[in-house]
């Protein structure tokens, strides 16, 4: 219960939003563990697992980029491995092919079947055979997920994704890059390090107030009330509208920044939203239905925003509390009045 809109919002954030601080710590830490004590060890474990490149191991997705929301479900890891002299050829950036010459045995042995063509399914399945081991994770929960191997933990609630990948040599653009399974036992080009920094960089810009925004809007997102966007979808719409806007800085009242998100999401919702990342084209993927009924939805949000920040100007804290309840739904604190 709470006696102000900004009072309502923050504890809004801590019940029902932002990740417990205390399942952050434990994650980073079993994260860690897994990492250090355990994929690390593979190679002395197992002669014939892949040679790790493991300074460019990098950690990605929503909970590296601290703009996970709760629950705390997964967890993503990207695991380098060494290419021995291997060479690529790409088709496409989600269709790729690895070749390994005949002096990388380790890699050699989960080449497709009579070709020196690398098998990312085989490469998934290694872990899995390895992490199999591992007494800590339920064995009926060690499976390939597409691109990863994902583990669950006996005694935590969330799932660890282990994505085996690549890095390449600098292109003709001096670009580097993580080459990744595509889930049918190819590869695909990804950077998790553009949208790390692009975070950050937004994040900094504004004063440290997006983070909030947008898991906020992320649980807005997965309300039963629309068709739910992909979350990388909307986080990117967030941070393009900030990227836009530097010179109108977020405000540390999340409230204030409602209207402004929702008469955004209203329209651009129906346009193209760029991979940051310059590998994927157009995210937004969404049929015409959804986007508008995600547009009609933001657009009735936008005016309960506009609302409900007039009733709080003129004092009428509860009425307003009520109102914002009408857009985040019954988890949203009550008035004490």
């Amino acid at each position: 219960m709470a006696k102000t809109v900004n009072a309502a919002f923050e504890e809004f954030l801590k019940d029902y939003i932002n990740l417990d601080p205390q399942d952050t710590e434990k994650a980073r830490s079993s994260r860690d563990w897994l990492i250090i004590e355990q994929i690390h060890s593979f190679p002395e474990r197992n002669l014939y697992f892949p040679t790790l490149y493991s300074e460019k191991d990098i950690y990605f997705g929503s909970f590296a980029r601290r703009t996970k929301k709760r629950p705390l479900d997964d967890i993503d890891i990207m695991i380098a491995l060494s290419a021995e002299g291997s060479t690529y050829y790409e088709y496409s950036s989600d269709f790729i092919e690895i070749y390994v010459p005949d002096s990388a045995y380790k890699l050699k042995k989960l080449c497709a079947d009579g070709t020196n063509k690398l098998n990312s399914i085989k490469i998934i399945n290694k872990f899995i055979a390895l992490l199999d081991k591992v007494p800590q994770y339920q064995p009926a929960d060690k499976h390939r997920n597409k691109e990863a191997a994902t583990l669950k933990l006996k005694s935590y609630d969330w799932n660890f994704d282990i994505v085996p990948c690549f890095f390449t040599a600098p292109g003709y653009t001096g670009r580097t890059y993580y080459l990744i399974p595509d889930g049918k036992g190819n590869w695909k080009k990804t950077d998790p390090r553009i949208d790390r920094d692009r975070v950050t960089q937004v994040n900094q810009t504004h004063d440290g107030n997006i983070l909030n925004i947008i898991r906020l809007m992320k649980y807005w997102n997965k309300r039963p009330t629309m068709p739910s966007m992909d979350s990388y979808l909307l986080e990117n719409m967030i941070l393009d509208f900030y990227s836009i806007n530097i010179h109108s800085k977020a405000s540390r009242y999340i409230a204030l920044e409602m209207p402004r998100l929702f008469q955004y999401i209203q329209t651009n919702i129906f346009y193209q939203v760029n991979d940051p990342k310059l590998i994927q084209g157009n995210i937004n993927n969404l049929d015409l239905q959804d986007k508008r009924k995600i547009s009609s939805r933001a657009f009735q949000d936008y005016l309960k925003s506009l609302y409900a920040l007039e009733l709080d100007e003129k004092g009428y804290s509860t009425s307003a509390i009520n109102t914002w309840r009408e857009i985040f739904g019954n988890n949203f604190p009550v008035s004490v009045y």
